[in-house]
């Protein structure tokens, strides 16, 4: 074993009830499921909302495992930049004994060519290092889009050769829906990992309204329903093979193991964060809480 993770949530499912009730009511709740660790995401860090995460850690015990940044301002989502608010990132992650910082993906524009993807590598890079005189470390989290290949070399390969001060945040399911499979994918890149997000990957049923439009003649519409039956779920709700992924992530050094799904489809957040907790505690994982 290469480490003992502590399961814990990103927060990007929680944005909403960030927004409404405010993140120290929201913690509250992640916390009284059983989760003790949170990646903050999505959220303006107004000075309101970092004095509730410090309160949440002192007073909820809530490791913040990690915050969001991005290179520049992401386009309609609040968060910080290393461009414009480098000094304000090191003095929050210091505030709320965070070392992990994470990039969620690449801008846009930098997905365009190979040399694009350089630049954007080399540019996180330099933060990386800079960062680094301040205790903290910089990852890069994956989607799909990161196993293209320009000149028969996966995205996500460049960018880790061109940011060596970087590390990696693998998420396993997008590196499914990237063609690639997880375990063999977390040991590819072990002891660059410090965190995984657990997020399953599960093929839903072909919804009642779809077998109508077939019937109408919609054909276009039932075949966006048949696309669209690749979904996101819960831990243990989907396809994924979680008892070798769990193991593969902590002998990958993981520090943090981070449940997340994009689409709750209907449920809400509380219920989907329970699902996944309880699952993973059927699974033997509960001491990793």
């Amino acid at each position: 074993m290469g480490s003992t993770a502590t399961i814990g949530v990103q927060a990007m499912m929680l944005k909403d009830s960030f927004a409404e009730i405010g993140p120290f009511e929201t913690l509250r709740k992640v916390s009284a499921i059983g989760y003790n660790a949170v990646e903050i995401s999505q959220i303006p860090m107004t000075p309101e909302n970092v004095a509730e995460l410090e309160r949440s850690r002192t007073e909820l015990g809530m490791d913040v495992a990690a915050l969001s940044v991005a290179l520049e301002k992401p386009e309609g989502r609040p968060g910080d930049s290393l461009r414009d608010d480098f000094d304000k990132i090191v003095d929050d992650a210091a505030r709320l004994g965070s070392s992990l910082l994470r990039i969620g993906m690449l801008p846009f524009p930098a997905m365009k060519s190979l040399d694009a993807v350089i630049d954007f590598a080399r540019e996180a890079n330099g933060y990386a290092e800079r960062l680094q005189e301040h205790g903290l470390s910089l990852y890069y989290h994956n989607h799909h889009i990161e196993f293209a290949k320009f000149d028969g070399k996966y995205m996500l390969d460049i960018i880790a050769e061109n940011s060596p001060a970087m590390g990696l945040e693998i998420d396993v399911h997008w590196v499914q829906r990237g063609g690639l499979d997880p375990v063999r994918t977390l040991q590819k890149y072990a002891g660059r990992t410090a965190m995984v997000h657990l997020k399953d990957y599960r093929i839903g049923s072909m919804p009642e309204a779809a077998f109508g439009m077939l019937g109408s003649g919609d054909f276009a519409g039932f075949m966006q329903a048949f696309k669209d039956v690749v979904q996101f779920a819960e831990v243990g709700e989907g396809n994924l093979d979680f008892p070798s992924i769990i193991p593969a992530a902590q002998a990958a050094g993981a520090k943090y193991l981070l449940a997340e799904q994009d689409d709750l489809y209907g449920r809400t957040v509380w219920d989907a964060l329970q699902t996944s907790h309880d699952n993973l505690v059927a699974m033997g994982h509960g001491d990793l809480f």
